[in-house]
C-alpha cells in the first residue's frame, strides 16, 4: 500500500469518526429535546380528573400468534381500562395494525378490555393505526377527536405526546405500570432513532396510508367492529 493512500485512509477514517460524534451528539439533543418539551404532560392518574378528554388512546404494541397481547401491550390496556373504570373517561380508542387478515392488534385489545368489563360500545377501533404518527393523525382526521390522552409506556409518551403536539392536540399521557421486557435495551435505542425520526415527520406531516370516512368518537364504537 501506497504511503499517500495510506494518509488517505487514514484521513478519511478520522472524518468519519467526526461525523458519527457529530451524529451521535444530534441525535442526544434532539431527544433531549422531545423529552423536555413533553416530559410536563405525563401526569398520575390520580391528577387528570378534571381534563375533559373525547378518548383514552391505547396505541397498539403487538399481539402473539395465539391472539394474545404482548405483555408491554396488556401493561397499555390495564391501564386504560383503570382509566375507564374509574370514570376519567369511557371512551377507549384502540389503534394499532391490521393490515392482514392474519396479523389483528385492534381485535385482540378490543376483546381483552370487553373481557375486563368494559362495554364494547365505548370502543373504537383504529384498524389503520401502523405507527404512532398515523394512530394520532387518525384520531384527529377519522375520529374527530381534539382532545385525549394517550396510554403507552413513558419512554414512548414522550414521542407520541410530541407529535399530538405538532398536530394541534390537546394531550395529556398516562404511563402503563412500568416492567422491563425482552429486548429492552434495543427498544431503548429504537425509540430514540424514531424520535428523530418523527421530529421530521411532525414538520412534513405526511397523509396517512389510509384515512376513509369519519367516524365520530361520540358515536357507538361498534361501528368499527368488523368481526
Amino acid at each position: 500500500m501506497g504511503k499517500e493512500l495510506r494518509k488517505g485512509i487514514i484521513k478519511g477514517l478520522k472524518w468519519f469518526m467526526v461525523l458519527g460524534v457529530l451524529g451521535m451528539i444530534g441525535i442526544g439533543f434532539i431527544n433531549l429535546y422531545v423529552i423536555n418539551e413533553t416530559k410536563d404532560k405525563i401526569l398520575e392518574l390520580d391528577s387528570i380528573s378534571n381534563f375533559d378528554a373525547d378518548c383514552v388512546l391505547v396505541l397498539g404494541a403487538g399481539v402473539t400468534s395465539n391472539q394474545v397481547p404482548s405483555l408491554m401491550l396488556r401493561d397499555r390496556l390495564d391501564k386504560g381500562i383503570e382509566i375507564s373504570m374509574i370514570g376519567v373517561e369511557k371512551t377507549l380508542l384502540m389503534s394499532g395494525d391490521h393490515g392482514t387478515l392474519d396479523y389483528d392488534e385492534v381485535n385482540v385489545m378490543k376483546s381483552y378490555a370487553i373481557s375486563a368489563g368494559l362495554e364494547s360500545s365505548s370502543i373504537f377501533m383504529d384498524h389503520a393505526g401502523f405507527s404512532t404518527y398515523e394512530s394520532l393523525i387518525r384520531a384527529r382526521d377519522v375520529f374527530g377527536v381534539k382532545k385525549l390522552i394517550i396510554v403507552s409506556q413513558k419512554e414512548h409518551l414522550y414521542r407520541a405526546l410530541y407529535i399530538a403536539k405538532g398536530l394541534g392536540l390537546e394531550a395529556i399521557g398516562i404511563a402503563a405500570e412500568p416492567h422491563q421486557y425482552t429486548g429492552q435495551f434495543l427498544r431503548d435505542v429504537r425509540e430514540s432513532l424514531a424520535r428523530v425520526k418523527d421530529i421530521f415527520t411532525v414538520l412534513i406531516k405526511p397523509s396517512p396510508t389510509f384515512l376513509g370516512d369519519p367516524i365520530p368518537i361520540t358515536g357507538n364504537g361498534d361501528v368499527t367492529n368488523d368481526k
